[in-house]
């Protein structure tokens, strides 16, 4: 028995460790993107603002594109998988189109089209490389699987930094390279490592799509998904969407907004409050793993509701500390505070899913909900400041953050009244008896 678990365990590092080298991979484009492609807009358009709106088409395309892909891998089945098709496929494209961007930038039109066959291809495997964790993980465990690949995910931002001190001002060609050649070493190793026809939970859909069709039942479709999450009694999986959209805009504009509220409110030169956020991305990291543990023994509803709580009461404490020492330490108890939920949102919503046939849709699901959260969130609360001035910008975003944790109490108290109920009717095959927060049920 001890080396079954123990087998068992090292299995779950092993897809851990895959999963995350996906995401590190894909994320390293997207960070290197983010930080280097504003650049080259410029030296075509004057206006900010239309720099904004073409650097916004990559979210605006995820979240039509990530829910629907989500869907269609969840309905693929090959002697491959479901989901490894997509990204064999997808990641070499993406890299390639990747590598061409810098080289397109003598022409506005060109670069636009190149940035958005980038966006478009990249966002077709954006949620499937997640979606690898439900798959192979059981619930109980998902919060650390989780944990290591947002951590993953955090350390591209380091990569990006170094990459662009380094190389960019004389080698621009070799440093829009470098993420692109991660990205294909990185679905190499995929590849040669990962068949996912053999997980739990695609053996489990295979199963359950045979006997449906033995009743003539058709495979659901994002809108079905939808439809049956929004007419559902049990409100839980509506409101945890809701929460994430909240919470997801209190997180970008507390990211987005920082640099001119460092120069505005605390009188910091542009360069100075540019890196106001740096010391809170190494919390971050820090308290990854830290959060999944924690949600593992307590509950990641309650986990999500506290550290949420401390990340609106270090918004009102940098509110109070007007000083750039002040906005540093609140927004490292922010970050920290914001892990609980960046690590177990998502991990309660797989655990509501009905089926392991719709792991894909659900991801995509919260990807759009997170990616809405950072298109509007940002303009909600510039619009506040707009009226309140920007010392009081941390306090507004502090408000949207308590809208967010009033809709994760709800939900705690809903599934609290129905847990015996979700117990019986919403287990997939290798998730029997879990709760929505992956405990075991006596």
């Amino acid at each position: 028995m001890t080396t079954m678990s123990a087998g068992k365990r090292s299995r779950t590092r092993r897809i851990t460790f895959l999963v995350a080298l996906a995401v590190f991979a894909q994320e390293s484009t997207w960070n290197f993107y983010e930080s280097q492609v504003p650049p080259l807009l410029r030296e075509h358009l004057g206006s900010a603002a239309l720099v904004g709106v073409l650097m916004g088409m990559d979210n605006l395309l995820g979240i039509f594109i990530q829910p629907w892909i989500g869907n269609r891998s969840d309905r693929t089945r090959t002697s491959w998988g479901r989901r490894m098709p997509y990204l064999v496929v997808g990641m070499p494209i993406a890299a390639a189109l990747f590598v061409v961007i810098p080289h397109a930038a003598s022409s506005l039109p060109l670069l636009v089209a190149v940035m958005f066959a980038y966006a478009l291809v990249a966002n077709t495997f954006k949620p499937i490389a997640e979606a690898l964790v439900p798959d192979f993980i059981a619930p109980e465990r998902r919060s650390r699987a989780n944990a290591a690949v947002k951590i993953a995910s955090s350390l591209t931002a380091i990569v990006a930094a170094v990459i662009s001190i380094f190389l960019v001002d004389n080698h621009v060609g070799l440093a829009f390279a470098i993420p692109a050649i991660i990205m294909v070493l990185s679905v190499g190793v995929l590849a040669a490592t990962v068949r996912d026809n053999r997980s739990p939970a695609y053996r489990a859909a295979v199963a359950e799509g045979l006997e449906l069709r033995c009743v003539e039942s058709k495979e659901p479709r994002v809108r079905d998904t939808f439809v049956e999450i929004v007419k559902d009694t049990d409100r839980s999986r509506l409101l945890l969407l809701v929460a994430i959209f909240l919470f997801g805009s209190a997180w970008a504009a507390s990211r987005s907004l920082i640099t001119p509220y460092g120069m505005e409110a605390l009188d910091m030169p542009r360069g100075a409050a540019g890196g106001l956020t740096l010391p809170s991305g190494i919390a971050f990291i820090l308290a990854a793993y830290p959060a999944a543990v924690l949600a593992e023994r307590y509950g990641r509803l309650r986990v999500m509701t506290v550290g949420m709580s401390v990340f609106a009461a270090a918004m009102v404490l940098g509110t109070l500390l007007q000083t750039s020492t002040g906005a540093t330490v609140a927004l490292c108890l922010a970050a920290a505070g914001a892990t609980c939920f960046l690590v177990n949102a998502v991990v309660v919503l797989w655990n509501l899913a009905p089926s392991a046939r719709v792991f894909g849709t659900y991801a995509g699901m919260y990807t759009v909900g997170w990616a809405g959260g950072g298109f509007l969130g940002p303009a909600l609360v510039g619009a506040m400041v707009d009226v309140t001035g920007w010392p009081l910008m941390l306090l507004d975003i502090a408000v949207v953050a308590s809208l967010s944790i009033v809709v994760v109490a709800r939900i705690s108290a809903l599934q609290r009244r129905t847990a015996p109920l979700t117990t019986k009717l919403r287990t997939v095959p290798q998730a029997r008896h879990a709760t929505s927060d992956g405990r075991s049920q006596k």
